[in-house]
């Protein structure tokens, strides 16, 4: 009996991406140029531009662009087939593990996280609202923030009373570390200026679950997520970014 095969599921910006990277071996796009803008590619592709930005950094990583922020994204000169390949094998193989783009994972972020900031203001003991103090107050915008953020939300994570949200932050979080389009786009957008920012969304949130405010903590928790997303979302082309 002869056995099934197992299906693979291609995301869309890995589709984006792959489109985009077929059209640059045939020259297309030749090196040096800059590729058309988010808004265009998205326009012509019929999809979003969230999804055209995690293809073209997905490309970045590959070696078949180079993002300039505040210019642009441009084609990279033709490099050796085999570290091309290389690259691309790699991100394959990342891709297997998770498979889930950035801004889906920010998006079931902002689902989530809301309802366990409300919910860890009604429930949160006194040592778990310590605990959410504490990696606040340990963040600096210049000295490894993220391993604080991250500290941040997972201590609200935990004190929201329930342990399959508790799980699910947790889960999603490290998704967010397995990924390379996350971590480059990161490189790209988070700035110290924007940690900084950062810090001040999370005192409002700390805030408002001191003060046992659900509905305050709910609000200030999306706001702060949907604040990233924007500044994620900065066009390659806009200046003053950097």
């Amino acid at each position: 009996m002869t056995s099934l095969q197992a299906v693979a599921s291609t995301r869309l910006y890995r589709m984006i991406a792959d489109q985009i990277a077929a059209r640059i071996r045939a020259g297309d796009f030749p090196a040096g140029t800059r590729l058309p803008a988010e808004r265009d590619l998205a326009e012509q592709l019929q999809v979003s531009r969230a999804s055209v930005r995690e293809a073209l950094i997905a490309l970045e990583i590959e070696g078949y662009v180079d993002v300039r922020v505040g210019t642009g994204v441009f084609v990279c000169a033709p490099r050796e087939t085999a570290r091309r390949d290389a690259a691309a094998a790699n991100a394959d193989s990342v891709a297997e593990a998770t498979d889930i783009g950035p801004f889906d994972l920010l998006e079931a972020r902002l689902l989530i996280e809301p309802e366990c900031a409300a919910l860890a203001a009604q429930k949160g003991s006194p040592a778990q609202i310590a605990a959410i103090r504490a990696a606040h107050d340990g963040m600096s915008p210049t000295e490894s923030p993220s391993e604080h953020d991250r500290a941040f939300h997972s201590a609200i994570g935990a004190a929201c009373g329930n342990a399959a949200l508790a799980a699910a932050v947790s889960h999603i979080w490290h998704l967010s570390t397995l990924s390379p389009v996350f971590h480059r786009l990161e490189e790209h957008f988070v700035t110290t200026r924007v940690w900084t920012e950062a810090q001040k969304e999370h005192q409002r949130i700390l805030a408002a679950i001191v003060d046992r405010d659900p509905i305050r903590a709910r609000h200030a928790m999306h706001d702060h997520l949907v604040s990233i997303l924007a500044r994620l979302r900065e066009d390659f082309g806009s200046t003053g970014i950097r």
